[in-house]
């Protein structure tokens, strides 16, 4: 994936957090006529630009970029709640915008969504359940925007059930499934991981991972049921 540019630099430091820990490779351009000179040779994959500073030079960079022989898209616009009016007579110059103040995990949802939307498929492997986001090309995970230091089994134990929400597992399966067929340790190691995912998921998140009692485990709330309260192995 190309970078992204990123407008203004220095960029907000809210942002490079979000940028970094979705996985995308972004560079700031600090003036508009810049855009051309650091541009890379494939091209930039996207852009996102903060007008909350200096919306008019922030609207000088969406021009430049929209009016190109082929537009650049995606393209995030970031404004602060005095500048919405701004906008009006504008929407062809950007696809989405975003509204301050910063939120990490609704910015992360808006980027991927837009390269899914254009057709770029060039957005970051995700998946998203509420306020979980899992990359898994850098095998990064976030919850409600705050990084989750995992380790490999706890992220593919995590990536496993988070991609089949509402979906019961026993411990057996999950062993064979995420630890492999020739793997010889028993199902406590399950509880055992659970355990310590629930604990850096944190308190308040710790719900998304539902003990079903006698059988096993859930990632997320069944389809037709509320589910089991999450409670420890």
């Amino acid at each position: 994936m190309e970078p992204m540019l990123c407008y203004p630099d220095p960029l907000p430091a809210e942002l490079v957090l979000v940028l970094e820990r979705a996985g995308y490779p972004f560079k700031a351009v600090a003036r508009p006529e810049h855009i051309e000179a650091e541009e890379p040779e494939d091209g930039w994959s996207g852009a996102v630009v903060c007008a909350d500073g200096d919306p008019q030079a922030a609207f000088a960079v969406c021009r430049i970029l929209r009016s190109r022989e082929v537009p650049l898209r995606p393209l995030l616009l970031v404004v602060s709640p005095g500048h919405l009016a701004d906008l009006h007579f504008r929407e062809d110059q950007f696809d989405d915008f975003f509204v301050l103040p910063w939120r990490a995990e609704e910015l992360a949802s808006r980027l991927a969504g837009l390269f899914w939307r254009t057709g770029r498929g060039l957005h970051p492997d995700l998946i998203e359940y509420g306020p979980l986001v899992l990359n898994l090309e850098t095998y990064q995970a976030a919850v409600a925007g705050r990084s989750l230091d995992l380790t490999y089994m706890e992220y593919e134990l995590l990536r496993f059930l988070a991609a089949r929400p509402g979906k019961v597992f026993t411990r057996e399966t999950l062993l064979s499934r995420v630890w492999g067929y020739e793997y010889y340790g028993g199902a406590r190691t399950v509880d055992v991981h659970i355990r310590r995912l629930r604990a850096k998921l944190g308190e308040e998140h710790a719900h998304l991972i539902q003990t079903v009692r006698s059988v096993g485990y859930r990632f997320g709330q069944s389809s037709w049921s509320v589910g089991s309260s999450p409670s420890g192995p």
